[in-house]
């Protein structure tokens, strides 16, 4: 099995996906399967000819984020202003493998560019920064219906109080020290972190708004620098929002930065907040440091820019 990240990982390899995809869906049993190279830490992705994707779940109880997207994305998808996987089917644990998987339509396009400090600016990142502004915002204005509010599998750590990840933020950075070649100042992103603790809201609870919660280069699809899709809604949930201005510390250079904030509107310390869960997320690469280089390169990326951004000089 190619690409293990988790102990309790679930075996997939491409002989599995071809008997689920021939017995779930006889009429595609034509279509080549191959794995995709970038799967996500969550679901292994396979192509399905030229137009299908199959994502399984890499972990048990799995089923639960795939029947929630099933279930919600139709819901949101009006509000959205950019294109996100069209639900084909979501299937019943077969073969021998034991969660629900799912087949959406491909969308292609290419994953935005991760920035660092020392990235030139670039005028198509404005346009990045207008169309990923418009996405957040439409997430917020979304109606939240009473089912929602209710649905526990709505509910996800990334929408809570920052301050309830005071003690794993600080674990996480522990780990990052054990690996002893992080390669930035975590002494720094301590004190920032103890920092944003002392910020407005930090403790507060808001009233709950829709977030993507993984609103990431690698869950985003750009076509002539124009935001092209948003992909992966498995941490869709109800909450505080703040999470999902994290993205800027990511993919936007400062002006392009500026300008996300701008179109947002959002007050000093909404900003503040969602700086620090950029640096919250950051520091959980320790996990996926030997397995997801690419990931691990973006971490690292991220947690530069938010240095650099509080004026952190190495």
């Amino acid at each position: 099995m190619a690409g293990v990240l988790h102990d309790d990982e679930i075996p997939i390899d491409t002989g599995l996906v071809r008997a689920l995809v021939d017995r779930a869906m006889p009429g595609h049993a034509d279509l080549p399967v191959r794995r995709l190279d970038a799967s996500g830490s969550t679901n292994a992705l396979f192509r399905l000819g030229d137009n299908l994707l199959v994502r399984l779940p890499r972990q048990p109880g799995g089923s639960a984020t795939i029947a929630k997207e099933a279930k919600w994305v139709p819901v949101l998808e009006p509000w959205l202003p950019a294109e996100v996987p069209a639900v084909v089917g979501v299937f019943a644990p077969d073969c021998g493998y034991p969660e629900r998987w799912s087949v959406v339509r491909w969308i292609d396009g290419d994953h935005p560019d991760v920035v660092t400090p020392e990235t030139p600016a670039d005028r198509r990142r404005e346009d990045l920064a207008a169309d990923l502004a418009a996405v957040v915002h439409a997430l917020r204005l979304a109606a939240v219906p009473s089912e929602a509010i209710s649905d526990p599998g709505l509910r996800w750590y990334r929408g809570e109080p920052l301050a309830t990840l005071d003690a794993m933020t600080r674990r996480n950075i522990g780990h990052c020290r054990a690996l002893g070649d992080f390669e930035l100042d975590l002494d720094a992103v301590e004190r920032l972190w103890a920092e944003a603790m002392q910020l407005p809201g930090a403790a507060d609870r808001v009233a709950p708004r829709w977030y993507h919660g993984d609103l990431a280069a690698e869950n985003l699809l750009v076509r002539d620098g124009r935001l092209a899709a948003v992909l992966d809604f498995g941490g869709l949930a109800i909450g505080d929002p703040a999470v999902d201005l994290s993205v800027a510390w990511e993919v936007l250079d400062p002006p392009a930065r500026e300008i996300f904030r701008s179109k947002l509107g959002v007050d000093d310390a909404t900003w503040l907040r969602g700086r620090a869960w950029a640096l919250c997320i950051t520091v959980m690469i320790w996990y996926y440091w030997a397995t997801m280089p690419q990931r691990r390169a973006s971490r690292l990326a991220i947690c530069r820019n938010v240095l650099a951004d509080a004026g952190y000089v190495p």
